[in-house]
């Protein structure tokens, strides 16, 4: 017997449209496995209406980016009163924003290194911080338009400035962490493991190291100290609630180990919508935890609400 009627929302039109149909394709499969009746709809701009006319019991939210994860679709569903999965307005919406995401978490009690928001055209020629320095997009996710600007480098690079940059004009420049890269995710109101990511042939964890097969390794548990391990659990859902995350999340940290064990966390941002594709970090988390993926998906469909 069918569990309910579950909308899976995928593709969308961010430019993490990709991923968000290969995260939504493996939901809903998965959900179909475990007895849910699934309609799969690839988001454009009439999503309202059709899901005013389907009616489902429940939303399942894959988008990603933009539209997807930044309050927009979740206040249509609020509208709509269809109980969705993941983050609700607010929350998402911050979380969206880096800039504003890092100050709350700061208030809250979690580490983040300095950063500034600047227009990308007033960077001009000159270092807007001393290198090593990222510049990233505020309001994008899966590594799309992250540089790093390494020590020795005479100033800032020119994409930053040019007509090939498509992923707005306000930018964040932040501090460059040296380290290891980390990930925890959140359930509810536990704190799965933590994974150390390694990527394999990229300088960082970018987006073919994100996504491609063989493009990152992931080292289950962390190879780090006991006390570390259970600071980056303790700082995760401490981001969690303070942004006012809502079922699942993922939070990333840089951990600089060369000089102490001790060493340096620092909190770079939260994803309420983690990646459900393949090669994705939140669903091996939650297998270690013994969740089996439909297992999952379903606590997450039974977790979904209105007014999130």
């Amino acid at each position: 017997m069918s569990k309910g009627h579950v909308a899976v929302l995928m593709g969308g039109f961010s430019s993490e449209r990709p991923v968000s149909l290969s995260s939504g394709a493996a939901c809903a499969d998965a959900l179909e496995g475990v007895g849910y009746r699934v309609t799969r709809i690839d988001v454009d701009r009439n999503v309202a209406s059709v899901l005013h006319e389907l009616k489902p019991d429940v939303v399942f939210n894959a988008l990603h980016g933009p539209f997807g994860e930044d309050g927009t679709i979740q206040g249509i569903l609020e509208y709509l009163q269809i109980p969705y999965t993941h983050s609700g307005v607010l929350a998402s919406a911050l979380a969206m924003d880096k800039d504003q995401a890092k100050k709350v978490a700061k208030a809250g009690g979690v580490p983040v290194a300095e950063s500034r928001v600047m227009d990308r055209h007033d960077i001009g020629s000159n270092h807007p911080m001393k290198p090593p320095y990222v510049v990233k997009p505020v309001n994008e996710g899966s590594s799309f338009g992250v540089v790093i600007v390494r020590e020795g480098q005479t100033h800032p690079p020119q994409v930053i400035g040019s007509s090939e940059w498509k992923y707005g004009d306000r930018i964040m420049v932040e501090r460059f962490i040296e380290g290891r890269e980390l990930t925890c995710a959140v359930m509810g109101d536990v704190a799965l493991g933590v994974i150390e990511i390694i990527p394999q042939g990229h300088t960082f964890y970018d987006f073919d190291s994100k996504y491609v097969p063989g493009g990152s390794k992931h080292e289950y548990p962390a190879k780090i100290s006991p006390n570390i391990y259970q600071k980056i659990q303790t700082l995760a859902l401490k981001a969690h609630r303070a942004i006012g995350c809502r079922g699942v999340s993922r939070s990333d940290f840089r951990y600089d180990d060369r000089f102490s064990e001790e060493g340096e966390v620092i909190w770079l941002e939260v994803n309420t919508q983690p990646g459900m594709t393949p090669t994705s970090l939140v669903p091996e988390l939650a297998q270690h935890a013994g969740h089996d993926f439909g297992e999952f998906l379903a606590w997450m469909v039974e977790d979904a609400s209105c007014l999130r």
